[in-house]
């Protein structure tokens, strides 16, 4: 049972804190955990420090999306290290999963890209699992296309997508 209202005050979206790392770190596990139902990979990953370093690097961004004091979507972003310049790469967005369907991962989406064209970023790329229809599904409507430079090879895991960032 949720002890809070589903939504209530305004959604604010903001660049997370160092100290935000650890809350950060559990609901990006909440959310992945919905489509690792056998338990997430790379359990030796200190994630709390990952994120802090994701969190404080100067050429990334990380967003948080807070509703009333509590951190309920994270996204980060930033140009991949072997990217041309004007192309991001959206490495997480998440939304706590008693927040799904509120329009949570829509704004956070749009914060991302009126970011990447104020970068000057004309093409995003992600890669999703497989398994993650609800993901995959979220992608499509938002306009994101099958990567067709960057087809999932054989035993992969993920798919890799595109958007393509415009002024408009």
């Amino acid at each position: 049972m949720i002890s809070e209202p589903r939504t209530k005050g305004p959604l604010v979206i903001r660049t997370a804190l160092p100290s935000e790392a650890a809350a950060i770190t559990e609901l990006h596990v909440r959310a992945r955990s919905t489509y690792y139902p056998d338990g997430l990979p790379f359990g030796d990953v200190d994630w709390v420090a990952a994120w802090r370093g994701s969190i404080e690097r100067p050429e990334a961004h990380v967003l948080c999306a807070v509703r009333d004091g509590h951190l309920v979507g994270i996204a980060s972003f930033r140009t991949a290290d072997d990217a041309p310049a004007d192309t991001v790469k959206l490495f997480q967005l998440h939304v706590d999963p008693d927040r799904w369907r509120q329009g949570i991962g829509r704004a956070l989406h749009t914060a991302c890209l009126e970011q990447w064209r104020a970068d000057g970023k004309r093409t995003a790329t992600l890669d999703v699992h497989v398994d993650n229809a609800r993901a995959q599904a979220f992608y499509a409507r938002q306009g994101w296309v099958p990567d067709p430079e960057n087809p999932p090879a054989e035993g992969d895991h993920h798919l890799f997508l595109r958007y393509a960032v415009t002024g408009e």
